[in-house]
């Protein structure tokens, strides 16, 4: 039991290792042929693969984004002293694409002349209507709600729609008016 003998391994590793150190060096031969191949499919592939990825992207943003469906509106302040805006709400179609509540640095912007986007997106072309409804205070100290709607035809390319109000004395009742820009 606790003998000479020497293990099992030991016996036939002179001939396994023989056998291993050959099957190494005859198969270190082949694979570099194998090799080069295969780091050249593996480049052909990755060539491939960009490719696919750009044209997927490129097709992505077609139909996510396709600049003749563009709408975008933007508001303005005419009587930069006569409202205190409170908040903006957007509709397009009646449903609701935008809302905004302001901040005083906000509205202190739009009283010095700031233009802000209200609204980015694309819509079909065809018959619409844009509604926006109004929250502020008047000059008087009234608090004022309008609601005003603007038709209008999309046809292809950006549209960009520019929303003005205004509020003038005595009754500072405000006014929306729509025009679109080039």
């Amino acid at each position: 039991m606790f003998g000479s003998k020497q293990p099992q391994q030991r016996r036939i590793h002179g001939w396994v290792s023989a056998m291993l150190t050959t099957l190494i060096i005859a198969g270190m031969t082949v694979p570099v042929d194998a090799a080069s191949t295969l780091d050249e499919q593996i480049a052909e592939l990755n060539t491939h693969v960009a490719k696919h990825a750009t044209e997927v992207l490129a097709l992505e943003q077609k139909l996510l984004h396709p600049p003749n469906t563009r709408l975008a509106v933007f508001l303005t302040l005419q009587s930069r002293d006569a409202l205190n805006l409170d908040s903006v709400e957007l509709f397009v179609n009646d449903q609701p694409v935008a809302a905004h509540y302001y901040t005083d640095r906000e509205r202190a912007s739009l009283e010095q002349g700031g233009v802000q986007q209200l609204f980015i997106g694309n819509l079909e072309n065809g018959e619409h209507e844009l509604t926006t409804v109004i929250t502020a205070r008047s000059a008087d100290e009234d608090f004022v709600r309008r609601e005003a709607s603007h038709r209008f035809r999309k046809r292809p390319g950006v549209l960009r729609l520019q929303m003005s109000l205004e509020a003038r004395a005595p009754d500072y009742e405000p006014r929306v008016a729509f025009r679109e820009w080039e």
